[in-house]
C-alpha cells in the first residue's frame, strides 16, 4: 500500500490539547496506527500507509473538534477515540460528546464519555426502569446520579432515594462505634460523594434535611410506595431475590428507577442468588424496562483500570471454558 502526507490545520491550543504532556497522546496515535505525526509551523503532517495515515488523520480532528467545544482531553479519551478510529465511527465521539447532562458545582461538564455510557443515558431518558450493568469504573451510578439531580433540579421529580444493600466487601464494620447512621454510612459513602461533587455540600445538607434527597439501606424501602421520586439502587448484584422483588414494587406514579450493579463482584453468601441475576433473567422482555451491558470499553477511570477489568474478564472466561470443558469429559 503506498504511502501518503495529510495536512491538518490546527491551532496552537489543539495542539496543546490534542498533543498531551510531551506530545504523549500523539505518540499514542502513531504507535496504534503505525504512522509519524510532525507539526510544521501550524499544520499538522499525519504521515503513514494510506488506510493508517487516514484514520489517525480524522481521530486527530475529532480530538480537535472536542477541544473546540471545550472539552478536556483526557488520555482515556485519546485511548476511546483511536479506538473508534479502528472501527471507523470517528463521528461517534461528536455526537458523545454534545450530549451534556449537568454541570458539577465547580463549572466541569458531566458528558457521557463512550457510545456504551451514551446508550446507558439514553435508556434512562427513555424508560421507567433501567438496569446499568457493568464493571467498576464505566460511571453506572455517577451518571444516574447525575441523571437524578437534574431530574431533580427540572422539578420532574420531587425528591432523589438513593439506597444500597448494606453488604460487607469482605470485612466486618457491624462492630463499629455509633449509632445506626454511623454504621450504615460507610456503605452509602460512594453516592454522598457523588452527591457533594455535582451539588455541593451546601445544597446538598438543606435538601437533605427537608426530606427531598434520601440516602438509605435497602431494608428502609420495605412497605413504601414511592411516588414522584428518582430511586437508584446501587450494588445491585448483593440483593437477594426477595429483596429485588420488594424494592421494584416499591415504585409509585411518576417515579424513575436506575438498578447499578456488576455480577462479577458479588459479596453474598455462597451459594445465594443475586437479585440482579434473577431480574435480567425475568423482566428482560417486559416494556419500560431496559438493560444496559457496559463493557471494559466503557471504563472512564485511569487507563490501567480498563486494562484490569479485561484481564479479569479474560481470566473468567477461560476458567468458565475449563470448566465446562471438564463437565463434558465426564
Amino acid at each position: 500500500m503506498s504511502e501518503i502526507s495529510i495536512g491538518i490545520d490546527m491551532s496552537a491550543e489543539q495542539m496543546r490539547q490534542t498533543f498531551g504532556m510531551q506530545d504523549a497522546y500523539i505518540r499514542k496515535l502513531e504507535d496504534d496506527f503505525k504512522v509519524s505525526v510532525i507539526n510544521r509551523n501550524g499544520t499538522v503532517m499525519v504521515s503513514g500507509e494510506e488506510e493508517n495515515a487516514g484514520k489517525a488523520a480524522r481521530v486527530l480532528k475529532q480530538l480537535a473538534a472536542l477541544s473546540d467545544r471545550g472539552g478536556e482531553i483526557e488520555e482515556q479519551s485519546v485511548d476511546y477515540a483511536i479506538e473508534m478510529g479502528k472501527e471507523e465511527q470517528e463521528e461517534v465521539l461528536s455526537q458523545i460528546d454534545a450530549d451534556c447532562i449537568c454541570h458539577t458545582v465547580s463549572g466541569k461538564p458531566i458528558k457521557p464519555k463512550t457510545l456504551g455510557q451514551k446508550i446507558y443515558v439514553d435508556a434512562i431518558r427513555n424508560n421507567m426502569i433501567v438496569f446499568g450493568l457493568g464493571p467498576a469504573g464505566t460511571g453506572k451510578t455517577y451518571l444516574a446520579m447525575a441523571m437524578a439531580i437534574t431530574a431533580f433540579k427540572n422539578d420532574e421529580v420531587s425528591r432523589i432515594i438513593l439506597t444500597r444493600p448494606a453488604i460487607e466487601a469482605g470485612e466486618k464494620l457491624g462492630f463499629l462505634p455509633g449509632d445506626l447512621q454511623s454504621k450504615v454510612d460507610p456503605y452509602l459513602r460512594p453516592l454522598y460523594d457523588a452527591l457533594y461533587q455535582i451539588m455541593g455540600a451546601e445544597s446538598f445538607s438543606k435538601n437533605m434535611e427537608k426530606g427531598l434527597i434520601e440516602v438509605a439501606p435497602l431494608a428502609y424501602m420495605r412497605g413504601r410506595t414511592l411516588d414522584n421520586a428518582y430511586i437508584i439502587l446501587d450494588e445491585a448484584q448483593n440483593t437477594t431475590p426477595a429483596q429485588m422483588k420488594m424494592f421494584l414494587t416499591r415504585i409509585g406514579f411518576g417515579s424513575k428507577v436506575v438498578v447499578t450493579g456488576d455480577s462479577s463482584q458479588k459479596d453474598l453468601p455462597a451459594g445465594t442468588k443475586s437479585g440482579l441475576d434473577v431480574a435480567a433473567r425475568v423482566l428482560g422482555k417486559i416494556d419500560g424496562i431496559a438493560f444496559c451491558n457496559l463493557t471494559s470499553r466503557d471504563v472512564v477511570r485511569h487507563p490501567l483500570v480498563q486494562k484490569i477489568v479485561k484481564a479479569y474478564d479474560d481470566y473468567e472466561a477461560k476458567e468458565k471454558y475449563k470448566s465446562r470443558d471438564r463437565y463434558n469429559r465426564r
